[in-house]
């Protein structure tokens, strides 16, 4: 069910107040009227704080800068008329409790009259003493048809033609943006080139790289990391490389299904977060990184709010990968719940995304504890496959070492014992290798040579590594995944 049938079924439906979350509120205002035609011409008010009530048989600036006469408004107005009255920004006067109160009045002539109060806000912003007769229905962005439409117009009206390839390239382009952004950003094109070609594509992801920064929750991550620079973890690497194609176009008329995502588990500082940076560059797709602990808010139902505008932006611009790094630190089934169910009705949403999504988005999670983690997020259907990301055996030890080293000394491992390195460091993860490296460099630094390979041994013998200060909590990750829970990565 799209949007506009939502809408129409709760208008029928006697819905008394629908709440829409959107910034586009002219692009809401149309289709709110658009369903009026189809509602047999009902009449519609809007009223803002600033203007008062438009559109009514009375003077016009009815209400203006007065909450109480517009809900009296809709009290006055005959109920033999069916009406819409959409209220902008209403939410911010629900702080008055005279407000709530007259709202809540209203609501009772609403139920029995054909009426309906439609609040738009740019973000959701409901007192718990109204959660029960407000509904909150989720504007979309528009959809490839919309941004099809919308483009052919500008272009029509600029009288300039492009090929049917590159609209459709732009089309997907402009997918995750607000049609008063698309104008924008072209607006910019023209200012700038004067014309629409393949390079006003970077114009528009970089519009995208702007809203993403806007919404304080999710990170576009620029990333230049490869499975290459990834010691070992042969049999993850070998399930990426499989699946490096399946969110390609190719791969969906193929009848493959898209990839719905991995969780990496294990021993910090094994290389889980490099591996997520490492599959967007191989897969050559944007990463977006979510912060989990910026979604939730004081406010009632904004947290909720926040995972539907994530979900929706990454929807929108997939192909991509979403990343949460340590999700067992927001989602433990360990924690009380101390927050009036707010991390729960989260956790719900995000659940039910990941189970039901439909859209190319790679979801990548890491933790360091998966113990911790509810039992509904680690079953079979959340993720294709679940990773556990072990301490180094020796050869992979090895192979981290030469890594390293290569970076630092380019085409001069040979001067250094690497096997020998690697037999010292046993129980050592790949940070912590890469930690005696910067060691021993600080080591030639300091008395002013190159460093050595005994430099490297100091090194290895100064740091203690976390499998001896958390062995027993290593021990009990490693039974784990023994028990034939998650496959090993390496």
């Amino acid at each position: 069910m799209n949007f506009t049938q939502e809408l129409l079924l709760l208008i029928k439906a006697k819905y008394p107040i629908i709440y829409i979350t959107t910034h586009e509120e002219e692009r809401v205002e149309y289709i709110i009227k658009h369903c009026t035609q189809e509602l047999g011409g009902r009449a519609v008010y809007t009223w803002d704080f600033i203007d008062g009530y438009t559109g009514t048989p009375f003077d016009q600036s009815t209400a203006k800068g007065n909450p109480i006469q517009a809900l009296n408004l809709i009290e006055k107005l005959t109920p033999n008329t069916p009406s819409l009255f959409i209220m902008k920004d209403f939410d911010i006067f629900f702080k008055d409790v005279a407000i709530i109160r007259k709202t809540k009045n209203v609501t009772k002539l609403l139920k029995i009259q054909p009426k309906n109060m439609i609040i738009i806000s740019s973000k959701t912003n409901i007192p718990e003493s109204l959660q029960d007769i407000i509904t909150i229905l989720e504007f979309p962005l528009p959809n490839k048809f919309e941004i099809n439409a919308e483009l052919s117009r500008l272009l029509k009206a600029l009288n300039h033609n492009i090929s049917e390839d590159l609209l459709e390239r732009l089309v997907k382009a402009c997918q995750g943006l607000t049609l008063e952004r698309i104008r924008r950003v072209f607006s910019k094109i023209i200012v700038e080139s004067n014309s629409i070609t393949e390079q006003s594509i970077h114009f528009i992801l970089l519009e995208k790289q702007q809203i993403i920064k806007q919404t304080q929750i999710l990170e576009f991550y620029p990333t230049n990391k490869t499975l290459l620079d990834i010691g070992g973890l042969e049999k993850l690497k070998s399930w990426l490389s499989l699946r490096s194609e399946s969110l390609t176009k190719k791969a969906e008329i193929y009848g493959i299904p898209f990839p719905r995502g991995v969780l990496l588990t294990g021993i910090q500082g094994t290389g889980k977060s490099l591996t997520a940076k490492a599959i967007a560059n191989e897969w050559n797709l944007p990463l977006l990184r979510l912060d989990i602990g910026r979604v939730f808010t004081g406010i009632v139902g904004e947290s909720e709010a926040r995972v539907r505008q994530t979900i929706q932006i990454a929807e929108a611009l997939a192909p991509c990968i979403l990343w949460v790094d340590e999700i067992d630190k927001s989602f433990s089934n360990k924690v009380g719940n101390t927050d009036n169910g707010t991390t729960n009705r989260v956790f719900s949403t995000f659940l039910t995304w990941l189970s039901e999504k439909q859209k190319p988005v790679f979801f990548v999670a890491t933790a360091n504890n998966i113990e911790v983690l509810p039992a509904e997020l680690v079953r079979k259907g959340r993720f294709d496959e679940i990773f556990f990301l072990d301490l180094p055996k020796r050869e992979e030890r090895e192979k981290i070492f030469r890594l390293h080293l290569l970076k630092k000394r380019q085409h001069e491992t040979s001067r250094y014992n690497i096997r020998h390195l690697s037999e010292i460091t046993e129980k050592f993860s790949g940070a912590e290798i890469e930690q005696v490296v910067i060691e021993a460099m600080r080591i030639g630094f300091q008395e002013k040579r190159e460093f050595t390979g005994d430099d490297l041994m100091t090194a290895a013998k100064t740091i203690i590594p976390l499998a001896f200060l958390d062995q027993e909590q290593i021990e009990v990750l490693q039974e784990w995944v023994q028990s034939g829970k998650a496959r090993l990565a390496g």
